[in-house]
C-alpha cells in the first residue's frame, strides 16, 4: 500500500511513497531564517564594537560608523522577529510530562536509542530550551540595548545605570551566542532536521523516529493510523 502525505492541518494531499510530511509552512520557515540571519550580523558586529582587536570585523558593514547604527537597527528586526516567531509557537513548546522523562534520558538521545523514550510532540525538551532561553536573552538584550542607546535615548538611564547595561548586555550576548552554536550543532546532528527548515517537509521515518507523537496527531486527524 502506498504511503500517504500529510500537510500540516492533517489533510491527505497525496498518496506518495515513501511518506513526506510537512512540518513548517513558507511563511515560518522564512521568518526562522531572518531570525538567524540577524543573530550572526548581530554577532559579528557585535564583536567589532565589543573589542578594539575584533574592530576589523567592521569591514564586513562598511566601516565603523555604519556598524554603529547597524547593530541596533538589527537588534530591533530580530526582536520583532522571533516575537512573530514567538506568537506562532508558544503554545507548542510548553513543558509537557514526557520532557522530564526525556531529559533524565539524555543519554540515550545522545546516543541515538530513542525507542526507550516516551513519544514526543512536535518538540522536544531540547528543542523547548533553546526556545525559551532565546526568548528570554532576547528580551534582556533589547532591554539593556535601548539603555545604551545613547543617540535615540540619551537621558533614559543614569550612567551608573547605563555601564550595568553594557556588562548585562554583553553577558546576554555571550549567552545567546552559546544557545545560538547549540541550535545549529543539534540540527546538524540530528539527521534529516534542517531538511524542515529549507524543504518545509520531513521524512516520515524521520517524524516516527524523533516526533511519534505528533506524527501520530498529524494522521489522527482524518482518522488513520500513520503507518497505514
Amino acid at each position: 500500500m502506498a504511503k500517504r502525505y500529510y500537510s500540516q492541518s492533517g489533510d491527505r494531499i497525496e498518496e506518495i511513497d515513501p511518506v513526506i510530511v510537512s512540518r513548517y509552512r513558507g511563511f515560518t520557515r522564512a521568518n526562522h531564517w531572518v531570525t538567524a540571519a540577524s543573530l550572526i550580523v548581530l554577532l559579528l558586529s557585535g564583536m567589532a564594537l565589543f573589542s578594539p582587536y575584533l574592530y576589523f570585523l567592521t569591514g564586513l558593514f562598511g566601516g565603523g560608523q555604519t556598524t554603529r547604527w547597524l547593530h541596533p537597527i538589527v537588534g530591533i528586526v530580530l526582536f520583532f522577529s522571533f516575537l512573530i516567531l514567538f506568537l506562532q509557537l508558544w503554545r507548542l513548546n510548553l513543558p509537557k510530562p514526557e520532557d522530564v522523562t526525556w531529559v533524565e534520558n539524555i543519554g540515550d538521545v545522545i546516543k541515538g536509542d530513542e525507542e526507550k523514550l516516551p513519544e514526543i510532540g512536535k518538540y522536544n525538551a531540547g528543542q523547548k530550551f533553546i526556545f525559551w532561553a532565546m526568548a528570554g536573552l532576547i528580551l534582556i538584550l533589547i532591554g539593556s540595548g535601548v539603555m545604551i542607546w545613547e543617540q535615540y535615548f540619551p537621558d533614559l538611564v543614569t550612567i551608573p545605570v547605563r555601564r550595568w547595561a553594557v556588562l548585562v548586555h554583553s553577558l546576554a550576548a555571550v549567552a545567546i551566542i552559546l544557545v545560538f552554536i547549540l541550535h545549529v550543532y543539534a540540527a546538524i546532528w540530528t539527521r534529516g532536521t534542517i531538511r524542515a527548515m529549507t524543504r518545509g517537509t520531513v521524512t516520515g521515518g524521520w517524524a516516527w523516529r524523533h516526533h511519534r507523537k505528533w506524527l501520530r496527531e498529524l494522521a489522527g486527524r482524518e482518522g488513520r493510523g500513520p503507518a497505514e
